[in-house]
Order: structure tokens, then C-alpha cells, then sequence
């Protein structure tokens, strides 16, 4: 069952006793925090006797340097989401609104695998996530540079993530840690 990003939709999925998601494409990941507190408090509230489980997925693409990601990604991501805007009523979208999406408050997680570490981590200090995922061939990106931002991913963005997130729960009170680290992979 999906969730449509309602409060009804999402209070269902907790009542539900089912995983959530929460697709972030657009703006900046802070307007999701009522949707998952929402969540976490329907949960509770359901009487479900284990933690519920959160995913966050938003696109991403992983250069060896910002340069590179952009390079590859922002003509394709842009001439996609402005495909997809016209059916939906969205305005168009031009190369200030990429770099609103792209920086290190937007939804996008772009750039070198440190930047899209920085951007996970701290979408995981708002969500307390368990998982992540990225959609990184978005539009016509080439295969060749949609393959090296997965491996870029895998290699070197997952165990920052991994690392830094252990070291984080490690540092808090049992009471306040979330029920397990961010699987990025």
C-alpha cells in the first residue's frame, strides 16, 4: 500500500502496522517532519509493539566532484521534472531552482560523496530513518555516469553514512536512539 503524502494516508500505513516512505522531490525535507511525526504518533497510538520502520527516498546523483554530478545530471534531471511538471500544473523549472534543490537544504542529494553524505545525515537528523533510497537515473542520464554514481555511492557515501550514524547512536541515551542505523545501500 502507498501513501499519497496525506496525514490520512500516512495515519493509515501506521494503523496499518506498515513501513512508510516518504519520497522527497521537491522543496526542502523539513515540510515532512509533521507527516512523520504524524506517523510515529498513529503507531504509537495503534498499539504496535515494535518500532516502525521509515524509508526517505529522493534523487541523488554522486560525482567525484560537484562539477561532474551537475554535469551529468542537471540537463537530464531538469528536462525530466519539467516533463513531468507540465502534466502536473508545476511552473517550469530552470537552473535557480536546481540550485535551490541541489543545495545542502533542497531535496536533492547531489554532488561529491561527502556533499551527499552531508545530505543524508542530515535528513536522517530530522526522520531518524532506517533506510534510504536513491533514484539516480533520472530522465536520459548516461548509463556510464549512472553506473560511477552508484559505485561512487556504494564506496564511499554508505560507510560515511554507516560510520557516522554508529557513531551518533552510540553517543546518545538508549531512550533516544533511533531503532536501528540508516541501511544506505
Amino acid at each position: 500500500m502507498a501513501v499519497g503524502g496525506t496525514p490520512q494516508s500516512v495515519v493509515r500505513a501506521a494503523a496499518l502496522g506498515l513501513p512508510l516512505t516518504i519520497a522527497i522531490i521537491g522543496g526542502q525535507p523539513e515540510r515532512f517532519v509533521p507527516l512523520v511525526e504524524l506517523y510515529r504518533e498513529a503507531w504509537s497510538a495503534a498499539g504496535h509493539d515494535h518500532d516502525p520502520k521509515l524509508a526517505i527516498n529522493t534523487h541523488a546523483f554522486v560525482g567525484a566532484t560537484r562539477e561532474q554530478a551537475d554535469s551529468a545530471f542537471a540537463a537530464s534531471y531538469l528536462g525530466m521534472m519539467n516533463r513531468i511538471g507540465r502534466e502536473r500544473g508545476w511552473p517550469p523549472a530552470g537552473r535557480a531552482e536546481y540550485e535551490a534543490l541541489t543545495s545542502p537544504r533542497g531535496a536533492v542529494a547531489l554532488g561529491t560523496p561527502e556533499q551527499v553524505a552531508e545530505k543524508i545525515l542530515f535528513e536522517h537528523e530530522l526522520f531518524g530513518h532506517q533506510r534510504y533510497a536513491a533514484q539516480m537515473g533520472v530522465g536520459a542520464v548516461a548509463h556510464r555516469d549512472v553506473l560511477r554514481s552508484i559505485e561512487l555511492f556504494g564506496t564511499e557515501v554508505a560507510p560515511i553514512v554507516r560510520a557516522e550514524v554508529g557513531r551518533r547512536e552510540a553517543t546518545e541515551s538508549p531512550a533516544d536512539a533511533p531503532a536501528a542505523a540508516v541501511d544506505a545501500a
